[in-house]
């Protein structure tokens, strides 16, 4: 804001102080350039629209726990008898051979750290089954793949999501609702695209206001959208208000609009923050970073507002934004410092193609200011030099990375998905007061061949971001890790759950493990916990795993973790053969998932 030079000195000031009181020093309004990795590029733009549809539910317990087949008539099988859900689009290239891994957890540390006088991780709490894809078979007549598992928990629900269902559960794991045609939450909505199943889903809860955020994008095109259901109250099988929000515009397709891939979401003070992958009709691409009016949608008022700042692959250096970032999600009652803005991280690694000089954490920031005016902007805040990581397995170009028990066609050994140039769900926000702390992490090649987990912990004191620790968990075992999720206690204990597979004798199951607040930096000190080993293999040449998991925090005793993956217990079996000239069928892909809670030492 600039001040006329007629203004008195006296009156410049008291504008200066004014606007110092409104803008915290991390705070203040970006305008023209923005920098990042040496490099000046052109601000994003602030969009501000309203939603496009808005209305109210019945209590969802009342409507329809199935739908006919012809609901979900947009999806169709491939040759391989699944539905692909949301076709991973991107580069796909070559390893250039092991990097090495400048934060590998030692071996012999983790056996001392491990040892008889150390605390142990817990086993779970609770464990029971979650959603699988025979119940996709069940409702539409055909599976999926992949499956997407996540949920959360709140004070007497466990919520999970996946494609293409959801269901609610006590936290005791007795099913309340559900399995569910995720379409069926936005039956009879006025964006009629929104009411197919079609995929990505996110559910939150938010403990700070005690609803639910259930999510998932729209496929029919040209137009897309963003289909958004926050709860009335704080009973996920109650009522909803709904919502849609439509995405950038497609310039090379008229009346179309950019596919949101990937979308992510996370609670904010005032804002439910969300961002995804886009891509146009040809060959646009960037990041979209969005801002949902929380307090109107809250209080379902249909001129509920977003906001969308688009980072264009042609304006921002690739490196900076890869292949998605991720918001913040809080932890915790603590809300973050008034006014002051949301982090939203992403990661680079110099042995791709995107052009990265050295491994990092990105960090770019979000400011937004619901009125009557509003005002919002988006700046690249922070880049942290981490540790040496190789993003790049040694399988590309093909997705087929991790091996599985008795399966020699390397098509058919399961997805890392570590060559995408992102963090893994979520990006788990927490306010200690003397410092916000954030986890997050990623899959790696951590040995050659091996994969394993590495995890961060950035701090953000007086604006000002660092990176307090690292660390890549794979104990030398011969056990790839991947497909993690991380989050943090009250009291700052680490948590990370992922998957677990090798070529011999570990199907693909999930385990988790944690360290104490005051372990060794970098050290993951509690030993490895098993949630559910796999009995059995994924058999279809569809590779997909994942495409993330959930790791959340119970805001009952904020000590709690919840957890969800997937895993084999019986191997995928050959399809009926097809009448000719059909193409032979594939194999069945029955994945399940499961749901389990734990604590670590020390937390109660």
């Amino acid at each position: 804001m600039k001040v006329k030079k007629v203004f008195s000195v006296i009156v410049q000031l008291a504008i200066i102080v004014a606007l110092i009181g409104i803008f915290p020093a991390s705070a203040a309004p970006q305008e023209g350039v923005s920098q990042g990795n040496g490099k000046a590029f052109k601000a994003p733009a602030a969009k501000f629209s309203n939603a496009v549809a808005f209305d109210k539910t019945a209590p969802l317990r009342d409507l329809a726990t199935q739908r006919a087949q012809s609901q979900a008539a947009a999806l169709q099988p491939a040759d391989d008898g699944l539905v692909d859900v949301r076709p991973d689009r991107g580069p796909m290239v070559a390893d250039q051979g092991y990097a090495g891994d400048g934060a590998l957890q030692s071996n012999e540390l983790q056996s001392a750290l491990s040892g008889p006088t150390a605390a142990a991780i817990s086993a779970p709490l609770v464990n029971f089954e979650g959603l699988s894809n025979l119940d996709n078979f069940n409702t539409f007549g055909f599976r999926v793949n992949p499956p997407d598992p996540n949920g959360d928990v709140g004070p007497n629900h466990y919520v999970e999501m996946i494609n293409l269902v959801f269901a609610v559960y006590d936290k005791q794991g007795n099913l309340l609702l559900g399995p569910v045609d995720t379409g069926t939450l936005w039956a009879d909505f006025p964006v009629e695209d929104c009411t197919d199943p079609s995929g990505d889903p996110i559910v939150i809860y938010d403990q700070l206001e005690d609803r639910w955020l259930l999510t998932q994008f729209t496929t029919r095109g040209p137009a897309y959208y963003d289909c958004v259901a926050i709860s009335q109250t704080g009973d996920p099988t109650g009522a909803y208000y709904r919502y849609a929000f439509i995405t950038q515009p497609d310039p090379d397709l008229p009346g179309g609009t950019f596919f949101p891939d990937y979308p992510k979401y996370g609670v904010w003070t005032d804002s439910y923050i969300m961002t995804t992958r886009d891509f146009g009709e040809v060959d646009e691409y960037g990041i979209s970073i969005y801002a949902l009016e929380k307090n109107k949608m809250l209080a379902g008022n249909p001129n509920a507002r977003a906001v969308q700042f688009f980072l264009d692959s042609n304006d921002v250096p690739l490196e900076l934004i890869g292949d998605g970032l991720l918001p913040p999600d809080i932890d915790g009652t603590r809300r973050p410092i008034d006014r002051i803005a949301a982090p939203i991280v992403g990661t680079q690694d110099d042995d791709y193609v995107y052009g990265a000089a050295f491994d990092a954490l990105n960090i770019w920031e979000l400011w937004v200011q619901w009125n009557s005016k509003p005002d919002a902007w988006v700046k690249f805040a922070a880049q942290l030099p981490v540790a040496e990581f190789d993003s790049a397995f040694p399988c590309g170009p093909s997705r087929g990375c991790i091996p599985q028990p008795g399966i020699t066609n390397p098509d058919q050994y399961l997805d890392i998905l570590s060559y995408r140039q992102r963090p893994t769900w979520r990006l788990a926000y927490r306010n200690f007061g003397k410092y916000e702390a954030m986890v997050t992490n990623q899959s790696v090649e951590a040995l050659p061949g091996i994969a394993g987990v590495r995890w961060y912990e950035i701090r953000r004191v007086n604006s000002a971001y660092s990176l307090y620790q690292q660390g890549t968990f794979a104990p030398g075992d011969g056990v790839h890790r991947w497909m993690g999720s991380a989050a943090m206690d009250k009291f700052g204990n680490i948590a990370l759950g992922y998957s677990v597979s090798n070529a011999t004798d570990v199907y693909p199951g999930i385990r988790y493990t944690g360290r104490s607040f005051d372990a060794p930096l970098g050290q993951m000190n509690l030993g490895e916990g098993v949630i559910m080993n796999g009995t059995g293999v994924q058999t279809t040449t569809n590779s997909r795993w994942g495409d993330y998991t959930s790791l959340n925090i119970d805001p009952v005793d904020d000590c709690t973790f919840w957890y969800v993956n997937e895993y084999y217990q019986v191997s995928g079996l050959p399809l009926p053969l097809p009448p000719p000239p059909l193409p032979p069928p594939g194999t069945t892909a029955p994945w399940q998932t499961r749901i389990a809670s734990f604590q670590l030492p020390g937390c109660q």
